[in-house]
């Protein structure tokens, strides 16, 4: 427990026709990538520490290296089950744009898959119906051989002024 694995600075062009890399994972049967451009790194799953009173999808804090990172359960805010931690569960560090600037959280997922180059004219945008997440936090539909990878938006699912507010609304609620 607590081995860190340091993913190595990735120079990525933005341009039409550059392939685009995504770190990918298993969450609930699913496979999901996001942006390396995104991820600081991926920890072994462990060493939490609950903080009374906070959303369900928040599982706790974890000391990276004298950071007090929040950890998100991605599955509980997809509006899924909480994920139940396995032998391959991973903490993915990711670091969102903010008001506030670069914010730091960590992503719970099942597993860690590995990291795809998807060439731009081979992603596609959020499907308009059928997904079983909400269309704002899907980036879009990267186009695999074997199938598709849906691409997350991370600036989105982990929105600092969505969870707040999610959070302000279900406080209110339980003053009705």
């Amino acid at each position: 427990m607590g081995q860190l694995v340091k993913r190595e600075t990735v120079a990525v062009t933005e341009s039409e026709g550059e392939a685009r890399q995504y770190l990918t994972f298993q969450l609930d049967g699913e496979v999901f990538g996001v942006s390396i451009l995104v991820v600081k790194e991926i920890i072994e799953y462990g060493n939490l520490t609950p903080v009374p009173m906070t959303p369900p999808y928040v599982r706790g804090v974890i000391n990276l290296r004298g950071a007090v990172v929040p950890v998100i359960d991605l599955a509980v805010r997809f509006d899924r089950p909480p994920l139940q931690p396995g032998r391959r569960s991973c903490i993915v560090i990711v670091e969102v744009g903010s008001d506030e600037g670069q914010l730091v959280f960590g992503a719970m997922v099942d597993a860690v898959n590995e990291v795809l180059e998807i060439p731009a004219q081979q992603i596609e945008p959020p499907p308009s119906f059928g997904a079983r997440l909400r269309n704002d936090f899907i980036a879009g539909m990267g186009k695999l051989d074997q199938g598709f990878v849906v691409l997350l938006d991370t600036d989105k699912v982990l929105s600092v002024q969505e969870l707040a507010l999610v959070e302000q609304i279900a406080g209110d609620d339980a003053l009705i």
